[in-house]
């Protein structure tokens, strides 16, 4: 009996995909920040507070909340870009990578940020996901990869740089800084060689 996988994604499907997946994604935030506006806000609540055993379940829920339409669109148009692009290496891949980058950063975030705060916002996943692609390429040594890192870094990395510095007060630079951490760390993790070899079937009788 033959065990082989099916054919793999053409390079057009898997961008259909990605496409699909993070269009989808963004229009959950803002549906979700449309909700929390009709009720007052009473969403903002369930962000993560520090160090509070009550704002654990924050870090599932904080990245999809957003203090305002003006904070969900600064995250929306990053988060589509950079989401897309690691998911053409494979959605359950890139779901993976999201989810290890969510939970670092609520963690991090939950240990170090100032004490009766309240933090949310998709920004720590994007910068996340900026460090995962920036240095995925060079960690699998592969040549589109690296360019890719090379542009994202080039295009977005002096901002990213001024929201990861502590006199940054605006912002959630520790969620910053621990999404960034995290999507380094990722990348390192689910790290893949350069070339691998061919599946091989397997047959039975």
């Amino acid at each position: 009996m033959d065990t082989t996988t099916g054919p793999a994604w053409t390079q057009g499907e898997r961008a259909k995909a990605a496409a699909r997946l993070m269009l989808g994604w963004i229009a959950l935030l803002w549906a979700i920040e449309a909700i929390d506006f009709a009720t007052g806000h009473a969403l903002d609540a369930y962000g993560i507070t520090p160090r509070e055993a009550d704002g654990l379940g924050g870090i599932l829920t904080a990245p999809f909340l957003h203090f305002g339409f003006g904070h969900v669109a600064a995250n929306s148009v990053p988060l589509l870009i950079f989401g897309f692009v690691a998911a053409l290496g494979g959605i359950r891949r890139f779901l993976a990578v999201s989810a290890l980058i969510i939970l670092a950063d609520g963690v991090g975030i939950w240990l170090i940020s100032p004490a009766y705060t309240v933090t949310a916002g998709a920004s720590g996943l994007v910068f996340g996901l900026f460090g995962y692609l920036v240095v995925r390429g060079f960690v699998e040594r592969k040549v589109l990869g690296i360019a890719v890192g090379v542009v994202i870094a080039a295009v977005w990395g002096g901002s990213f740089f001024l929201g990861i510095l502590p006199t940054n007060t605006e912002v959630s630079w520790q969620g910053h800084l621990c999404g960034l951490a995290a999507g380094v760390v990722t990348a390192l993790y689910f790290r893949r060689p350069a070339a691998s070899r061919p599946a091989l079937g397997r047959t039975g009788r």
